[in-house]
């Protein structure tokens, strides 16, 4: 653990990341996991997550909350999860605008940023036999299969909530395995990470303010149990997911690193950055909106482009996309050199 070697700029980019982190969480194609893997600490990431186990719950039950705090990182988890919740409800927003008035541009950032990602994760992996390009393969094919599937329906079942909960952490643990645009594929991106969240900040707002009101409206306590059971289907998969990595990346590191370069590789279909947005539609033809008034998202319809002067501008944002993730390894070669 580097959680007593850390200097205050350590911390402060820490939040940085943890930023990173929750923005690309909630974009759908982009994974938290990629952000993690590039800037140096998704194997400390991990096992701290690893550490919330049977000991660390006794260590809690019995009270010894700094014993605990210590045995799971907390300093290195609580700055990174401080800085995913804070983009939650601003980054995250900020991202929501621009991809609402740019879409084009900011896709093509991510797209230079993913890009970036598989350079640097192919130079820093040199272990290549038939296992590991088979397991590259198969990866890449996963991430393509994944990128064409229609969406279903939405479903506020609960305990489909709760595998959604399980399901969509998986963002942030594996690399380039967008969890928000499973979501998607799930049908319940806008009921889980739109609506219930929606509710939340509404609910916080009228608490602050003495207002209980929605106490008796139904269709707030129902988005807010909906949240709290995807929350911790969330924790019960981000844990389960870090020890079952943390495994495989002990034992099967080779075959880990080629999925996960597959993974990353097949999820560039997603984000290609010419695409049509196919939104969802009533029986009668009708666009869908979520509760603030944006139209849902169904799918996408990719296109090669045209060559103009919007093109080459995006062309210039996903070369900046590539320099972005050379200057987050450099940074991250640099800290750990110095750790």
């Amino acid at each position: 653990m580097q959680q007593s070697t850390r200097t205050f700029t350590d911390r402060f980019f820490l939040i940085i990341k943890g930023l990173g982190m929750g923005a690309a969480n909630k974009v759908p194609g982009i994974s938290g996991g990629v952000v993690a893997f590039v800037a140096g600490f998704y194997e400390e990431f991990i096992y701290s997550l690893k550490q919330v186990n049977k000991k660390a719950f006794k260590l809690l039950i019995a009270g010894r909350f700094k014993s605990f705090y210590r045995y799971i990182n907390g300093r290195f988890l609580g700055l990174l999860f401080f800085g995913m919740i804070v983009s939650y409800f601003s980054v995250s927003k900020i991202l929501d605008y621009f991809l609402s008035h740019y879409e084009l541009y900011v896709w093509s950032l991510f797209f230079g940023m993913i890009l970036g990602s598989i350079y640097y994760i192919n130079k820093s992996f040199d272990d290549w036999h038939y296992k590991s390009i088979i397991s590259l393969i198969i990866g890449a094919g996963l991430g393509i299969g994944i990128s064409f599937l229609n969406p279903a329906k939405e479903n506020d079942n609960l305990i489909f909530v709760f595998f959604c909960g399980i399901i969509s952490v998986s963002g942030m643990t594996l690399p380039g395995f967008s969890g928000s645009f499973i979501l998607i594929l799930l049908g319940n991106y806008v009921l889980l990470l739109v609506d219930s969240v929606n509710s939340l900040y509404d609910t916080f707002a009228e608490l602050i303010v003495g207002d209980f009101s929605f106490i008796q409206n139904t269709a707030r306590i129902r988005l807010l149990k909906v949240l709290a059971v995807f929350t911790l289907g969330s924790v019960v998969g981000l844990v389960t997911f870090s020890h079952v990595l943390s495994y495989v990346l002990k034992y099967y590191r080779s075959i880990t690193t080629a999925s996960i370069i597959g993974f990353i590789v097949g999820s560039l279909g997603v984000v290609w950055p010419w695409k049509n947005t196919i939104f969802k539609t009533d029986d009668d033809g009708g666009l869908l909106y979520d509760s603030v008034g944006k139209k849902i998202i169904e799918n996408y319809e990719r296109f090669l482009p045209e060559l103009n002067a919007e093109t080459y501008l995006a062309f210039a944002y996903i070369i900046f996309g590539i320099l972005l993730v050379l200057v987050l390894e450099w940074y991250g070669q640099k800290t750990r050199t110095n750790a």
